[in-house]
């Protein structure tokens, strides 16, 4: 009995051995794959070939090993095992079955961008014969260029210098319309060469900023036009500009701060910077 149940395990081992290695080998001769993916495929199918090697070795090996007490007991334990060994022949059938469709698309596709590639090599190799590709028609002259370009010829050639935009800048200011008064001042910023230039801009672009009641963007503004030149006869307006802004959007100790940073700089202003700092001290509460 026992050299009855060995043997049908032995032939039972070989035809799952050889089911997988029947359709791992038609995987493998379909086509040589260079590609990562395909080395990976190559080893997992390797690998799936030493699990049916050892599935086989086990299934030799276990039966010699059994001692069953009764003949009731060797039946039970020899219908586990044929089940246990049926059920990984059938999950090793599934995992054969899935990596012989993913080396088939793997196939698929290295075929796919090898016939892309040729015919991409062909297209350049016929450009090159060629001249570099097809000729371009014959003309009676150079063809004339484009409106395009004539436009940014022309705005090349007519860029206004600073003192341009800061003219036209304040005119946009002065009759309200402070969205251009912003777009000339950032020209202007970019154009002016000179400190006092760029000051002069940086202070059209925080007035055309409080203009549209962006105040804390105007207030940001005013206090860059002073960093850039403190020492010019403008600082003091930039001060003033900051506490302004500062006032409209409810900050009174900041606007404090940039007036009593302005007495301190500037301890002897203009009357007109004077009378514009008392009453923005007054509006603010600062002591």
């Amino acid at each position: 009995m026992r050299r009855k149940t060995s043997d049908r395990f032995r032939f039972l081992a070989s035809a799952c051995l050889a089911v997988a290695l029947s359709v791992l080998g038609g995987g493998a001769a379909d086509a040589q794959v260079t590609s990562r993916e395909g080395i990976a495929l190559q080893d997992q199918i390797q690998q799936l070939n030493q699990q049916l090697n050892q599935l086989q070795a086990s299934s030799g090996g276990g039966v010699s090993l059994a001692a069953p007490a009764t003949s009731g007991g060797n039946g039970a334990g020899n219908s586990d095992l044929t089940t246990q060994l049926l059920e990984r022949v059938s999950t090793l059938e599934g995992q054969v079955r899935t990596m012989r469709g993913e080396l088939d698309q793997l196939t698929n596709q290295v075929q796919q961008q090898n016939a892309t590639l040729s015919k991409q090599l062909a297209d350049m190799q016929f450009a090159s014969q060629n001249g570099g590709g097809a000729a371009a028609p014959v003309t009676n002259g150079p063809s004339p260029p484009t409106q395009g370009a004539h436009d940014v010829a022309r705005s090349e050639t007519k860029a206004k210098p600073a003192i341009e935009l800061l003219t036209d800048g304040r005119a946009a200011l002065k009759s309200g319309d402070y969205a251009a008064a912003q777009s000339a001042a950032q020209q202007a910023l970019k154009t002016a060469k000179s400190p006092q230039g760029k000051m002069d801009s940086q202070i059209l672009y925080a007035q055309s900023l409080a203009g549209q009641k962006q105040y804390k963007d105007s207030a940001l503004a005013y206090y860059d036009a002073y960093q850039r030149l403190p020492s010019s006869p403008r600082a003091p307006e930039a001060l003033l500009g900051v506490s302004a802004s500062m006032l409209a959007v409810g900050d009174k100790g900041a606007a404090c701060e940039a007036l009593g940073k302005l007495k301190a700089d500037f301890p002897h202003p203009s009357d007109r910077v004077k009378a514009a700092s008392a009453s923005f001290s007054k509006r603010a509460d600062c002591h």
